[in-house]
Order: structure tokens, then sequence, then C-alpha cells
């Protein structure tokens, strides 16, 4: 853990914070005060960033051990932008609902500059892996 310097563990908390700060005001009410069923798709990003938020709080904790939830949450945005947003975008046609996520989704633009690089770069593809037998 020293390979990370105490400034750098704080940076990744203050992220985590927005996280389970934005997602508190923003998702956990719906979650919280539902009068209506959801949507399939609507329930499942409901509490996809319900579960997110969660595990964002842990991050505040264990900020070098939650390093996968912030990899994914950039993987994921990263691919959707990639495949889905830029495609519409560059044909002219990125608008409305699909625009909003969009933009919610450069939200993650931070997250790069937050991530510790070197310790993901020797934790997760230099030491060796966790026996397989």
């Amino acid at each position: 853990m020293n390979d990370v310097s105490l400034l750098r563990l704080y940076v990744l908390r203050a992220m985590y914070l927005l996280i389970v700060v934005g997602l508190a005001v923003v998702v956990w009410p719906g979650i919280l005060h539902r009068d209506k069923p959801w949507e399939l798709m609507e329930g499942v990003v409901a509490c996809m960033l319900g579960a997110f938020s969660l595990l964002s709080l842990l991050g505040l904790r264990y900020p070098l051990q939650m390093l996968p939830v912030l990899m994914w949450e950039l993987v994921w945005k990263a691919l959707w932008l990639g495949l889905v947003a830029y495609p519409l975008w560059s044909a002219g046609r990125l608008e409305g609902g699909t625009a909003a996520v969009a933009a919610q989704c450069l939200g993650a633009a931070i997250i790069p500059f937050v991530i510790p690089w070197r310790y993901v770069a020797k934790r997760y593809a230099v030491q060796k892996s966790d026996r397989w037998r």
C-alpha cells in the first residue's frame, strides 16, 4: 500500500464520495420512494446504480481494494460512448435520451486521472495471479 501516496488515497476517497453523494441525490430517492413498478431497463439501471453507490461507500474505507469498481465504471462508459453514442453522433443522430446519457457518461472522463495506474499495473498486470488449483 505504500506504493500509493496519502494524497492519492484522499483523491480516490474524494472520487468515491462524489459518486456516493451524487447517486444518493439522484438515484436513491427513486429506489426508496417508488410508487409504481419499474419498466425492465429502468429497474435494471436503478438497481445497478444503487449497488454501485453502496460499493463506492466501501471505497471510502478501502480505496485501493475497490479500484475494480471504478475501473468497471470507466470501462462500461467508454464502451457505451464508443459503441453507441459515437456512431450516432458521427451520423448526426445523437439526440433525446441518448444524448442525455452520453452527457452523463462523459462525467467519467475524470476517472482516469484519479486511478493510480502504476499501482493498477503492478497489482493486476505484473503480480502473479492466484493459483488455479
